[in-house]
């Protein structure tokens, strides 16, 4: 695997895709860009970002100790700081620990001392959160595989968007395709942001 591989925004490896599918280099162009849009649009399904990141976020302090972290899973918090000042390590952790990987949302729960703080407003958490490459839960590759795979088939049939020609009511038509196979959906439905 090459630079350029490791930085492309997918949830499984380039050639581990075209190995499991049995694409040669020819395709190379075209197995990047489905492999990018489709982890694009898992996220954008999931409503949220599931690849490893740092993370720079802003919290107004409103007196509850438990602040929500916006992505998860959360494997560091590198730094947290209030009113502009670092506070220590001891004063906070994560809910759960740092490292768990499984796929629920994070909170950072402060120390009742931080109510001490002066004119105490915002509280700033840089982090770490997300899935590495390689280690991103086996029905998430899976879904982006089938997605990709899926976008190739569109892609090389020079039909995109249409599912093929139907015949009905003595003329043809064209039928539209979905945007997603059903079963990716229901791979992704355990990943999908919920909002209450």
């Amino acid at each position: 695997m090459d630079r350029q591989d490791k930085n492309l925004h997918t949830l499984i490896p380039l050639d581990e895709f075209k190995s499991i599918l049995g694409i040669d280099d020819r395709d190379d162009k075209l197995s990047r860009f489905c492999l990018v849009t489709s982890t694009l649009r898992i996220e954008e399904y999931c409503k949220r970002k599931l690849l490893r990141k740092k993370y720079f976020e802003t919290n107004e302090f409103t007196g509850g100790l438990l602040l929500p972290l916006r992505e998860y899973p959360v494997s560091k918090i590198l730094s947290v700081f209030t009113n502009g000042e670092i506070v220590e390590p001891d004063f906070y952790h994560t809910v759960p620990d740092c490292g768990v990987t499984e796929d629920i949302p994070f909170y950072l729960s402060l120390s009742p001392a931080l109510k001490r703080y002066r004119n105490l407003k915002t509280i700033k958490a840089i982090y770490w959160a997300g899935y590495q490459l390689g280690k991103v839960p086996a029905d998430l590759a899976s879904s982006c595989l089938e997605l990709a795979s899926w976008n190739m088939k569109r892609y090389k049939s020079n039909r995109i968007g249409m599912t093929g020609n139907v015949l009905g009511n003595s003329k043809g038509g064209e039928h539209f395709e979905m945007s997603m196979p059903e079963n990716v959906r229901s791979l992704l439905e355990p990943y999908r942001r919920k909002t209450i």
